[in-house]
């Protein structure tokens, strides 16, 4: 899923108000400045999941060729889910 730029923000924002009214966090800089950095972090996250998942298929389309025929038999959506779910853990990323 991609989101746009300002609907990242707007995550961002409800994350530290959230955090700051639990009192789970003291912020060191501005508030926009945490937010900033809130969104650059998601913004990461987004486009590492969407290298996995483009690393995926082509591992899963790669795989599926040497299978040759007996790649007919196989459910491609359910492959694909335990290809990015091994990827995701080798690169440490949670999905």
């Amino acid at each position: 899923m991609r989101l746009k730029e300002e609907q990242i923000r707007r995550v961002a924002e409800k994350v530290y108000s959230d955090l700051e009214k639990e009192q789970l966090i003291t912020p060191r800089s501005e508030r926009v400045t945490v937010i900033e950095g809130i969104a650059r972090a998601i913004s990461l996250n987004f486009s590492a999941e969407q290298k996995l998942e483009r690393d995926a298929e082509k591992l899963l389309d790669e795989t599926m060729v040497s299978l040759g025929r007996g790649a007919a038999e196989i459910d491609r959506r359910r492959m694909l889910q335990m290809v990015k779910t091994k990827l995701a853990k080798e690169r440490k990323i949670v999905l």
